[in-house]
C-alpha cells in the first residue's frame, strides 16, 4: 500500500505581471478593440488625455531631484511620441479634398437595418387584424434564424407557448408575403417553393423538382430524375439552372457580416522603387500625459500622498502610451519582412505567394515566434492586389521541378484556374487535376488536390458535370 502524507515540492512557474499582460493584450488587439481600451485607460486614469496641443513647462519648479528626472523622462517621451507620430504619417501627406472626403465617408455610414427590423416595418404597413394575429406574426419574426427560416416548427411552437395551430398557420401565411421572399419559410425546399410561387413557377418542372426531389438535383443524379419523370437530361438541367438562381438563404443580406468592413492597420506603398510598409494611424488615438500633473507634481506645497498618487497614475500612462508605440513599431517590422519575402506577389499576383513561416519572420525581427503571432492577430495590409490578413502571408509550400517553392495558396489557385477552363459536360477529375499540376513542375499528390479543392468550396467533378 501506497504511503500517504505531505510532500513538499518545488516547482518553478512563469508569473506574468499585470503591466506584461496589458503589453500583450495591446499587441494583440486589433485597431477598434485598441481604440476601446485606450478610452478605457483614459476613464479610470485621469493624467491620460488625448494630444493637445503643448503646454509650456518652462515655469515650473521641481522640488527634488527624482521629480525633475521624472518630469525630463516625460517631456523626452512626448517628444519621442510626436517625433513618431509625424514621421507615420508624413510617408501619407494629406491631398487637397481629404477632409471634404472624410466628412462624406463618416456622415454616410448609417446604422445596419436587421432583418427584425425591416420585417417589424412592412407588419405596421400592413392591415392585420385582428391584434392577436398581429402579435402572432410579431412572435414568428423574433424565431427567426439569420437565413430567414422559423427555427422550431409550428407544432413545437403551438405546444410550447400553448397557442393555437391554426392561428400559428395564418400568421406564417401574412410573413411569408413580405420581403425578402422567401422568409418565413421552415427550410431551403419550402422558401425555394415560397419564391417560384411568387414568380408564377407552380406548374413548372423546376417546381415539381423542388418539391418531390430536392435530394436527387443536388447530387445531380439527372439521369435517374430523366427517368422517374420521363423528360430529357437537357431540361432538368436547365430546370436546374434556373432553381440555382433563386435565394437559398432569403434573409442573408440581413447577416451582421454583409455590414463589416475592415480598416488596414499597413499600407503598402512603392517609394522610390521599393515597397515600402507604413502604418495607418488614424484611427489609432495619440496620447499623452496630461501638463496639468506634471504641474501638479513640480509644485513644492503638493502633499506626498498626492504625489505617490500622481507617480502611479504617470507610471501607468507612461507604460501604456510605450506599449502602444512598441506595438505600432512590431507590427511596420513585420509588415517590412513580408514585404521582403513577397516581392513577387506584390508585383505579380496572389499565385505568385511565396511560403514564408512565423519562425523565419521572428528572427529576422528579432522577437520570439509567439510574438510575431500576436502580432499579426487580426491586422490588416492595403496591397496593389487588395486588403488581405497578415496571416494571409504565412504559408506552407510545395517544390517544383524548377526548385522553387510554391505557397499552398498559389496551388490552391492554380487548381481553381485550371477548373475554371475546364469543359462543363467533362469536368476534370482529382487524378487528371493532379497529372496537369504535375506536367506543370508542381508535384502534389491526388489526395492534396481534393483537400485544396474542398477548401476552395470546389465540388468533385461528377457533382459539377453539367448536362445540357
Amino acid at each position: 500500500m501506497a504511503e500517504q502524507g505531505l510532500h513538499q515540492t518545488q516547482t518553478q512557474k512563469l508569473a506574468i505581471g499585470p503591466q506584461m499582460q496589458q503589453s500583450l493584450q495591446i499587441l494583440q488587439a486589433p485597431t477598434m478593440e485598441l481604440r476601446q481600451l485606450v478610452q478605457q485607460e483614459i476613464s479610470i486614469n485621469p493624467v491620460l488625455e488625448l494630444e493637445q496641443p503643448e503646454i509650456s513647462l518652462q515655469d515650473t519648479a521641481p522640488e527634488d531631484p527624482e521629480d525633475d528626472r521624472e518630469l525630463r523622462e516625460l517631456s523626452q517621451m512626448d517628444e519621442e511620441w510626436r517625433d513618431y507620430w509625424s514621421q507615420s504619417r508624413a510617408a501619407t501627406p494629406r491631398r487637397e479634398g481629404d477632409d471634404e472626403r472624410y466628412r462624406y465617408v463618416m456622415d454616410s455610414i448609417v446604422a445596419p437595418t436587421t432583418l427584425q427590423e425591416h420585417l417589424m416595418e412592412q407588419l405596421r404597413m400592413a392591415n392585420v387584424e385582428p391584434e392577436m394575429l398581429r402579435e402572432l406574426v410579431e412572435f414568428l419574426i423574433g424565431n427567426l434564424n439569420d437565413a430567414g427560416f422559423i427555427q422550431t416548427s409550428l407544432e413545437d411552437l403551438s405546444l410550447s407557448h400553448g397557442l393555437m395551430l391554426t392561428d400559428l398557420e395564418k400568421a406564417k401565411g401574412i410573413l411569408i408575403t413580405f420581403d425578402p421572399v422567401g422568409v418565413g419559410a421552415a427550410d431551403l425546399r419550402e422558401a425555394l417553393l415560397i419564391q417560384m410561387e411568387r414568380l408564377g413557377k407552380r406548374q413548372s418542372l423546376a417546381y415539381r423538382l423542388v418539391e418531390h426531389h430536392l435530394d436527387d438535383l443536388a447530387n445531380k443524379r439527372y439521369p435517374l430524375l430523366s427517368k422517374k419523370l420521363a423528360v430529357p437530361m437537357e431540361q432538368i438541367s436547365r430546370a436546374s439552372d434556373f432553381i440555382g438562381t433563386l435565394d437559398p438563404r432569403p434573409a442573408s443580406r440581413f447577416a451582421e457580416m454583409a455590414n463589416q468592413y475592415v480598416t488596414p492597420d499597413v499600407v503598402c506603398e512603392r517609394q522610390a522603387g521599393d515597397w515600402v510598409a507604413v502604418m495607418s494611424n488614424d484611427d489609432l488615438p495619440s496620447l499623452r500625459i496630461s501638463n496639468a500633473y506634471k504641474d501638479m507634481l513640480a509644485q513644492p506645497g503638493a502633499g506626498e500622498e498626492v504625489r505617490n498618487y500622481i507617480r502611479e497614475k504617470i507610471r501607468g500612462g507612461k507604460f501604456l502610451i510605450r506599449s502602444i508605440h512598441q506595438r505600432q513599431q512590431t507590427i511596420q517590422k513585420i509588415a517590412a519582412e513580408i514585404l521582403k519575402h513577397q516581392a513577387e506577389f506584390l508585383e505579380k499576383g496572389t499565385s505568385f505567394l511565396r511560403p514564408l513561416n512565423m519562425a523565419r519572420v521572428a528572427e529576422d525581427v528579432g522577437v520570439h515566434e509567439t510574438t510575431v503571432s500576436r502580432a499579426i492577430a487580426g491586422k490588416y495590409m492595403a496591397t496593389p492586389h487588395g486588403v488581405f490578413e497578415l496571416k494571409y502571408f504565412f504559408t506552407q509550400g510545395v517544390a517544383t521541378e524548377s526548385g522553387e517553392d510554391l505557397s499552398n495558396t498559389s496551388v490552391k489557385n492554380a487548381i481553381a484556374e485550371i477548373i475554371s477552363a475546364e469543359t462543363a459536360r467533362k469536368p476534370l477529375s482529382d487524378d487528371k487535376i493532379t497529372k496537369m499540376l504535375n506536367e506543370k513542375g508542381i508535384h502534389v499528390a491526388r489526395r492534396t488536390v481534393a483537400k485544396y479543392r474542398e477548401a476552395l468550396g470546389i465540388l468533385p467533378s461528377h457533382l459539377r458535370k453539367s448536362f445540357s
